[in-house]
């Protein structure tokens, strides 16, 4: 794990923060030699489920789905 002092972190912390992201390595930040903070990338999202094909077996088929859904007796334009 690489270790930089608190010092040089303070003047360079945007850049040692998109260097831990980019590299996915911690950053271990000393004071005086003692560890005092780790940066650490973080952890990856899990993947979200693909919408496509998602409701796959869901629906159910009730009667017959080719006749038409009423009479051809009950449509206004066959009356005339």
């Amino acid at each position: 794990m690489e270790e930089i002092a608190i010092s040089k972190f303070k003047a360079t912390c945007l850049a040692v923060v998109e260097r831990v992201r980019k590299t996915r390595k911690p950053v271990r930040i000393t004071r005086f030699g003692q560890p005092v903070a780790e940066v650490v990338p973080p952890s990856t999202p899990p993947h979200p489920r693909k919408w496509l094909g998602s409701l796959k077996s869901t629906g159910v088929i009730l009667g017959d789905i080719v006749s038409p859904a009423a009479e051809e007796a009950d449509w206004e334009s066959l009356k005339s």
